[in-house]
């Protein structure tokens, strides 16, 4: 898959969680089963750094404006899709299954994507005979 394709997909994969973040609306967060929170000044600035990160990735993924690139996304990846996991594997987290296997996918998407990009960027640096 070529680079730029995949920094399309995490950048729409982060605007995406940042919109929701953004909103943190009671019913979907109900309806995906994950856990609630007091109020929602966290998960909006959460939301807004994502929805930023992923515009950043956007810009950068032609190589014509100055972005994450591959280095921040997998960095960010990583340690959200780590963070996460630890989450769910130690955080004692009382939500329905229907919340956990959302949450687990998070954590199967993130760390996959950042797989595909450190596949994706070594690729192209024996091809470019860099590395």
């Amino acid at each position: 898959m070529p680079t730029s394709n995949l920094l399309t997909i995490d950048a729409i994969v982060n605007m995406g969680l940042g919109l929701l973040l953004l909103t943190f609306p009671d019913a979907i967060v109900e309806a995906l089963g994950v856990p609630p929170a007091a109020n929602a000044f966290y998960p909006n600035i959460l939301g807004g750094v994502l929805f930023g990160i992923g515009l950043a990735l956007w810009l950068g993924r032609s190589g014509s404006a100055t972005g994450l690139g591959f280095g921040g996304a997998v960095s960010i990846n990583l340690c959200g899709g780590a963070v996460l996991g630890l989450w769910l594997l130690f955080g004692d987290l009382q939500i329905p299954a229907r919340g956990r296997v959302l949450l687990w996918g998070l954590v199967v998407l993130l760390v996959g994507l950042s797989v595909l990009e450190i596949i994706a960027q070594q690729r192209s640096k024996h091809r470019s005979g860099v590395g």
